[in-house]
């Protein structure tokens, strides 16, 4: 019984690898399979297939933690990318400049550096004028002149008050008048070479560039501090749409969330062939820095027809197209060529390539795009 069952089995192999070794193009195997086919990759794995969609096992979904969502065509407002900077807010914020050349001592409570709160009327340092020296000459020379005048004056008050009743009381007031001038100037020419002046704070905020050192040489006009409100900036951003202002609804900064835009206006002059477009920015708990290049992403009144998706569902194939991926199956996901436009900081508007319905990948796709 056992060899009639050996001789059997023989038997079956022998005719099965016949089979093979003979079967021509387009023969097909006992279950339907084609026998000159490339053997198929495991369908258990990460495989980009022949049509280019992509084999993603449940258990690899879930590590890659792809996500989908169901795609509605819907109208936007149309946007405009427009490159901007952040400045001062030139009500909540100031820039303090010397008004005379001379040299820098701290304040009282010694010299401000970046990041430092002060308060509005605080006194941040003092200048003490500098001049050459044929200039501090004559300004020596022209106060011993007035010193001598002044106490000329004061003993001709004295002998014309001691007269009173026998000289005018016009003589008297107009000597007391000369005195008086005597004495101011004076004092203004006595601080004008060894006095100095207080430089007080514009506005209450935070110092976001000190130009200052202990004993520093200043000219006038130089810029010693700029202070601003970090809750209040205003960001400047150019267009070369002069209309464009008039079509403006909302706007936000591409990448930076958390920040509120309120249009404050466009100029009527070009700068450098674009228009300015300004917007108050409220960046409560986010850093923004005087002259940060940034990105605004304005929404404009115009409306367009397409499936809102977040900017991360956006992908680049190999050649450099945007694509989004879409489910099309359970473990099946296949790449479609796009035409997008910004929506807001963190979206987009495909208004080509997609169908309604579709189950786009918004989490996970840039892991998909790289199965290969």
């Amino acid at each position: 019984m056992k060899k009639q069952s050996f001789s059997l089995l023989t038997l079956v192999v022998v005719s099965v690898f016949s089979t093979l070794a003979f079967a021509g193009p387009g023969a097909h195997g006992p279950n339907g399979e084609h026998l000159d086919a490339p053997v198929a990759a495991s369908s258990g794995g990460l495989t980009r297939l022949p049509d280019g969609s992509v084999n993603v096992p449940k258990a690899a979904q879930r590590r890659m933690a792809i996500r989908t969502v169901m795609t509605n065509e819907e109208a936007h407002p149309l946007t405009a990318e427009l490159n901007g900077r952040v400045g001062i807010d030139p009500n909540a914020g100031g820039r303090v400049q010397a008004p005379f050349a001379g040299r820098i001592e701290p304040g009282p409570k010694g010299l401000p550096v970046a990041g430092q709160h002060v308060e509005k009327g605080q006194v941040l340092l003092y200048v003490r004028p500098v001049a050459g020296a044929i200039e501090r000459g004559n300004q020596r020379a022209q106060l011993v002149e007035i010193q001598s005048n002044r106490r000329l004056a004061e003993q001709r008050v004295k002998r014309l008050e001691s007269l009173e009743g026998t000289v005018p009381q016009k003589e008297i007031e107009a000597a007391r008048a000369e005195l008086t001038s005597l004495t101011g100037r004076e004092k203004a020419v006595s601080a004008s070479i060894g006095g100095n002046e207080a430089i007080t704070a514009p506005a209450s905020g935070v110092i976001a560039a000190a130009n200052v050192l202990n004993g520093q040489i200043v000219e006038a006009k130089d810029v010693l501090f700029d202070i601003i409100d970090p809750d209040r900036m205003v960001v400047e951003a150019v267009t070369t749409d002069p209309a464009l202002a008039g079509r403006i609804e909302a706007a936000t900064l591409a990448n930076v969330p958390g920040v509120e835009l309120s249009l404050l206006g466009a100029g009527r002059s070009l700068r450098e062939g674009a228009l300015p477009v300004s917007f108050r920015a409220k960046a409560k708990g986010v850093v923004l820095a005087v002259g940060q290049p940034v990105t605004v992403i304005a929404k404009l009144s115009d409306k367009v027809k397409g499936f809102a998706i977040p900017a991360e569902a956006v992908v680049r194939n190999p050649a450099n197209e945007p694509i989004v991926w879409v489910k099309l199956s359970a473990e099946r996901f296949i790449a479609r060529p796009v035409e997008t436009r910004p929506l807001d900081s963190g979206s987009v508007v495909v208004v080509k390539g997609l169908e309604p319905e579709s189950r786009v990948v918004v989490s996970g796709a840039a892991l998909i795009n790289q199965i290969r």
